[in-house]
């Protein structure tokens, strides 16, 4: 529990110094940069895409929020050279506009009836009420913010049960 709270901390002050540079900043995919996750090659869902950036230039791309945030909960199996106060920013796709946000400021929706390239998937929005029109119209359970997120939502996801 601590060490999640640290990780918190470290990312919320990493992010709060990027929040408006992030999105323009941010590399593209390169077509056989892997999500270091699952495998998958990222290019071939660019609706999805979720990056680290790191302060030394380099990124790592994902196809989803939910494996983003799998290697970011556990950076020392997913990312044993890195470390989280390496990290210059985090950003998702937002799922209405398809533009990249700053991941800390998005709102998640879980639960919905529209799945990413991995299954059930967090979608990100830019806003609350985004989140909330995409809920009732996708038959979402809940709404997170990105310190909400933690290894038995993931778990919920891959699964696919929703308390």
């Amino acid at each position: 529990m601590l060490n999640r709270f640290l990780f918190h901390i470290v990312l919320l002050v990493t992010f709060t110094a990027a929040v408006s540079s992030a999105s323009q900043n941010m590399p593209e995919p390169a077509p056989r940069d892997a999500c270091p996750v699952c495998g998958m090659f990222v290019a071939h869902y660019p609706d999805w895409v979720g990056t680290v950036l790191y302060m030394d230039g380099a990124s790592h791309h994902f196809d989803g929020a939910k494996d983003l945030f799998t290697y970011l909960l556990d950076m020392k199996k997913w990312a044993q050279e890195r470390s989280a106060e390496t990290i210059q920013s985090v950003t998702v796709k937002e799922y209405y506009g398809l533009n990249r946000i700053n991941a800390q400021a998005a709102f998640y929706v879980v639960g919905s009836d529209v799945l990413g390239p991995m299954g059930h998937e967090l979608i990100p929005f830019a806003t609350f009420e985004d989140a909330e029109t995409f809920m009732r119209d996708h038959r979402g359970k809940k709404i997170y913010r990105f310190t909400d997120i933690d290894k038995d939502i993931l778990s919920s996801l891959k699964s696919g049960i929703f308390e």
